[in-house]
């Protein structure tokens, strides 16, 4: 198993040990998604992608929302694909849609800036 700070990949979520999951992550992006979604398989690759590019940085997780109800009513998801930011377990973004790299970019870069 990886550490945390070699995590390259997007990481499964689940109901059961979300919380545990993203509460022990500085930084965590949460791709809420379904099997059947168009934009949401449009944006794996790209999820991928920055899962890469951040390693280190940023864990990013997919949470399948039909098998996850409680997260996903939780948080209040009413369309997919939804991403999450959350630090430390506490949403302080979210994009709805599929959105170009950059803008999930931008997001992480402003987070992620010292203050």
């Amino acid at each position: 198993m990886e550490s945390d700070d070699e995590i390259s990949q997007p990481i499964t979520l689940a109901d059961d040990g979300f919380d545990l999951l993203v509460e022990r992550n500085d930084l965590m992006v949460v791709d809420c998604w379904a099997p059947w979604c168009g934009p949401c398989m449009m944006m794996a690759p790209i999820i991928e992608e920055l899962a890469q590019e951040y390693a280190g940085r940023v864990i990013f997780g997919k949470l399948n929302t039909d098998e996850n109800p409680a997260t996903t009513e939780r948080f209040g998801i009413m369309g997919i694909p939804t991403f999450l930011f959350l630090q430390g377990g506490t949403e302080v973004e979210r994009i709805v849609g599929a959105v170009p790299k950059q803008e999930i970019r931008n997001v992480l870069d402003r987070i992620l800036e010292p203050t």
